[in-house]
């Protein structure tokens, strides 16, 4: 009963907000196309450095969803260093988890979130580009998905605001609401089984514990939302407001498949850099809180005491939020799963498309593929050559179609 009340009361407080910056997260994914975010990210200058942390931070993408974007964005013409930067600041914050830490952690935490996730970027973006050698980006014609996003734009503004609402209410409820729920899952048996005085050893010595946050949060999988009740706990229990800071930061920044795919995609140095940029902005804001502010204005006493309502004490506004939240987590949990049962029924494919020198081939090479019956989804890297193929479609015939449309297939 005592874990149901911490975690409606947790819910109460956080579902108001996390339902506003669902509606403004939805409303930046329609009205700003991600073309005019491309165009300002390429080029290794710091310009386009700090311009690729600024956009990322308001943008609701866990750790998870920012990777395709990123790649997406990088095979657009963004630089490594632009590319580095939008990874690390877009999914330690977003306006989603910036008005739950309001909520639940108070404003000056709201305030120092995003402030740390741009700062942090900006330097693991600076240290990239430090080693990214400089290259006049090539011209070419306009690529079939910017053509594709190109049509976005002449919506109507009816059709803009169904495209807010679904994506932020649907789309962005089914990428983080897994993660939104473990993180209150997690946070309740902490506030509930571990024992006040459990982290009292860390109370004078900070570092320590934030290493150890650090080793934990480092290869954990949480979105920026999920990971406010957390902290929010460790602190209850007596950690650091900078300690929770670095569960706030590594925790959505920095995960194994992050590091996977910038290797792949960037190569290892660009990879460990940005490793390395999480790991000791996250310490050294943290160290900054505890020993050059005042603990008073990282008071959450509220939260403990609301920790302990009784089901009466809930608010009306709050439980109505909750019952929304939570009818939209169930109706896309049973939308997701349903779309897993048809994916599973399908293959995918991977090749190795020789011949592309420009955006314009790799367009075309992607609309020869999808012009072969029961491929489903096609992804062409122009750098490397590798092509990802979902889909039930015949390799033999996918293969006679790169070759008509000009390309050759290497052997892996």
């Amino acid at each position: 009963m005592e874990i149901l009340t911490s975690l409606l009361y947790m819910l109460n407080e956080m579902s108001p907000y996390i339902l506003l910056g669902f509606l403004i997260a939805g409303v930046i994914h329609a009205f700003i196309p991600q073309r005019t975010m491309a165009r300002h990210l390429s080029g290794t200058g710091t310009s386009a450095v700090v311009k690729a942390a600024l956009a990322g931070v308001p943008l609701p993408l866990c750790s998870c969803g920012v990777l395709p974007t990123a790649i997406g964005l990088r095979r657009k013409g963004a630089s490594r260093a632009a590319s580095t930067s939008f990874m690390i600041a877009t999914p330690q914050t977003g306006v989603d988890s910036i008005a739950a830490t309001w909520s639940m952690l108070g404003p000056t935490f709201a305030i120092l979130r995003p402030i740390a996730a741009l700062v942090t970027a900006i330097g693991g973006g600076w240290l990239v580009g430090r080693t990214e050698r400089k290259s006049r980006p090539e011209v070419c014609a306009l690529t079939e998905e910017e053509a594709s996003e190109s049509s976005d734009i002449r919506k109507s503004f009816a059709e803009k605001v169904a495209l807010s609402l679904r994506y932020g209410f649907i789309e962005l409820v089914g990428s983080i609401g897994g993660w939104l729920v473990t993180g209150l899952i997690i946070a309740a048996l902490i506030t509930v089984y571990v024992p006040d005085d459990f982290f009292e050893v860390f109370g004078k010595h900070p570092l320590p514990a934030m290493l150890c946050v650090l080793i934990v949060a480092i290869p954990m999988y949480i979105c920026a939302t999920g990971s406010i009740p957390i902290a929010m706990s460790l602190m209850l229990k007596g950690l650091s407001p900078g300690t929770a800071l670095v569960m706030l930061m590594a925790g959505p920044a920095a995960n194994f498949a992050s590091f996977a795919l910038i290797r792949r995609e960037m190569g290892t140095r660009s990879a460990v850099l940005y490793i390395v940029s999480v790991a000791v902005g996250a310490i050294a804001f943290g160290l900054a809180i505890d020993y050059l502010l005042p603990s008073s204005l990282f008071d959450i006493s509220h939260a403990a005491a609301g920790c302990h309502r009784h089901m009466a004490g809930l608010n009306i506004f709050g439980t109505i939020c909750s019952a929304i939240l939570i009818a939209l987590l169930i109706f896309t949990f049973i939308k997701n799963h349903r779309k897993h049962k048809i994916d599973m029924s399908q293959q995918t494919l991977e090749l190795i498309v020789t011949g592309m020198n420009c955006p314009h081939c790799q367009a075309s090479v992607a609309k020869a593929i999808r012009g072969v019956e029961g491929v489903t989804d096609v992804s062409v890297d122009l750098a490397s050559g590798v092509t990802q193929i979902e889909g039930n479609a015949d390799p033999d015939k996918i293969s006679q179609a790169v070759r008509e449309a000009g390309f050759d297939i290497a052997a892996k």
